[in-house]
């Protein structure tokens, strides 16, 4: 689901093996809370919802982790999934646009503990800028380019009006942001080298409720080819 992606990263690996390492690095997580310390392909592949083979074949990219009759080191290779995909290192966040998703997504636990920090909450309306949320001040929208860089932010988060959402874009990327999470319903363009993923709650409602109409009318997807989210567009 995304805007604009590089087509690969500096070892080579397809992208969608990269959108696929971070359901791995969920499930290892799991798999080390539960106190398991080495598992065989088929379990790690049952626990990130993939088949064996293809799992195998993205963790190849990385490198041989897995000893044939023992399996996979589950903290060695989540570090070495995590080391890859960039959070064993805190990513400094800015989210813009504190309306009622921005308020869930400054309240989002999940962004601490996978390596990503909330420096800053962002929004044009001067009504919002006496606002704290999960103990942040909500600064104005022109403080942007300051905060940038102060933290050395990289990662911008869009949470506004789709209206809003390319000029938003324009001056993150005026600021030295590379990285853009967009879940605002719009396409952006932006410049070589800028990376864009979107999230769009309603496609993905419109998915589901595609595959509900084909079951209603008795014809359910082949079992044989399990669903996967789309290949990654490019802007």
């Amino acid at each position: 689901m995304t805007a604009r992606t590089s087509t690969e990263t500096a070892r080579d690996i397809p992208e969608a093996t990269v959108a696929r390492l971070p359901v791995y690095l969920r499930a290892l997580t799991t798999l080390l809370d539960e106190g398991t310390t080495t598992c065989s392909s088929e379990d790690l592949a049952g626990a990130a919802g993939v088949n064996s083979a293809k799992l195998r074949k993205d963790l190849s990219y990385l490198g041989s982790y897995g000893t044939r009759g023992v399996g996979y080191d589950v903290e060695y290779l989540h570090f070495q999934i995590a080391r890859e995909i960039g959070v064993t290192h805190d990513w400094p966040v800015v989210i813009v646009g504190i309306g009622n998703l921005g308020h869930a997504l400054a309240n989002f636990s999940g962004f601490r503990s996978r390596g990503f920090r909330v420096v800053a909450l962002l929004d044009a309306d001067p009504s919002r800028h006496e606002e704290q949320v999960a103990g942040i001040d909500v600064r104005p929208f022109a403080d942007l380019g300051e905060i940038v860089r102060e933290h050395g932010v990289a990662i911008g988060v869009i949470a506004t009006p789709a209206a809003a959402a390319q000029d938003v874009t324009d001056a993150m990327v005026a600021s030295g942001i590379t990285s853009i999470l967009n879940f605002a319903p719009a396409v952006l363009a932006v410049p070589p080298g800028v990376d864009v993923r979107k999230v769009d709650l309603s496609i993905e409602l419109q998915i589901l409720a595609y595959h509900e109409q084909r079951k209603a009318q008795g014809d359910p997807a082949d079992p044989s080819e399990p669903a996967e989210a789309p290949e990654e567009a490019t802007a």
